[in-house]
């Protein structure tokens, strides 16, 4: 199974619970490798501290045009949808920065003037952590275009394991690149009106893409039950509550898996394991 943790917004607790997933199942025997999709700045690895074993670069094919050759048809132009290619007079331009290394602007050249040149973009970083599989990528500093560093990262995935992702937060295209082929999402939230709101467009992200969803309240307060109406109108269903607790604040600080470092916590993530997999599989 392919089961992404996301969020509608960072802060949420998206990652604190994607590696207390991935720690309970892995006490349970379970195959489980843990995937950083969060590219731009991921933060897995502060709390599963892995073994790094393997780094692979990430890069991207992008277009050389041969000026001698190009007769500035527009072709590539019309086709690139990214604007990546852009046709001045007698003269077609590239902008590596917008190119989504997609290879249509070769293939489709009449006269064969375009070339690609690999551009280095990030790196994958594989290794293991307690049992854990891990791999996470980093985006090199200043680049834009994250979706193809996270397909890299998700390339890793294999049949015998169970996929636990970590998208990044929002709603965005790199979003939609982590969570696009999995089982299932749970989508994590807080008790809040910042929190809600954005669940409500993460929630309409995964009903557009047909995917099997249920909502984790995050920093659950006694007496807030803004979380249950929302879900109750929008008709969701809620997997489970993490409390909001002081000791989960402070392992959180110290970067500590919370299973390990607060009483109760691991029986209470080993329910919340056991639902998302009843619902992924269903």
């Amino acid at each position: 199974m392919k089961i992404a943790i996301a969020s509608g917004k960072g802060g949420t607790g998206k990652t604190t619970i994607a590696t207390n997933l991935a720690a309970v199942a892995a006490k349970q025997n379970e195959r489980i490798t843990y995937f950083d999709c969060d590219v731009e700045e991921p933060n897995g690895h502060l709390f599963l501290h892995p073994r790094i074993t393997k780094t692979e670069t990430g890069s991207i094919p992008v277009p050389d045009i041969d000026e001698d050759t190009c007769n500035a048809c527009g072709e590539c132009v019309r086709f690139c949808e990214y604007r990546a290619l852009v046709r001045l007079g007698e003269l077609v331009m590239v902008f590596p920065e917008l190119c989504h290394g997609c290879g249509g602007c070769t293939l489709l050249c009449p006269q064969k003037a375009i070339r690609e040149h690999n551009k280095e973009i990030g790196v994958v970083e594989i290794g293991s952590a307690a049992g854990i599989g891990f791999v996470h990528g980093r985006l090199n500093v200043g680049e834009a275009m994250s979706p193809p560093l996270i397909r890299r990262v998700l390339a890793q995935a294999t049949e015998h394991d169970t996929a636990i992702i970590d998208a990044p937060p929002g709603t965005s295209c790199p979003v939609i690149a982590s969570i696009r082929e999995v089982d299932f999402v749970a989508l994590v939230t807080e008790p809040t009106p910042f929190g809600l709101n954005d669940l409500a467009l993460a929630l309409d992200m995964v009903e557009e893409l047909a995917i099997p969803y249920g909502v984790v309240i995050n920093r659950a307060e006694p007496g807030n039950f803004d979380a249950q109406d929302f879900c109750g109108k929008r008709g969701v269903n809620i997997l489970g509550f993490i409390p909001d607790d002081r000791r989960i604040a402070e392992a959180y600080s110290r970067g500590e898996i919370l299973v390990d470092a607060v009483p109760g916590l691991e029986e209470l993530f080993a329910h919340l394991w056991e639902t998302i997999r009843k619902r992924a599989s269903a």
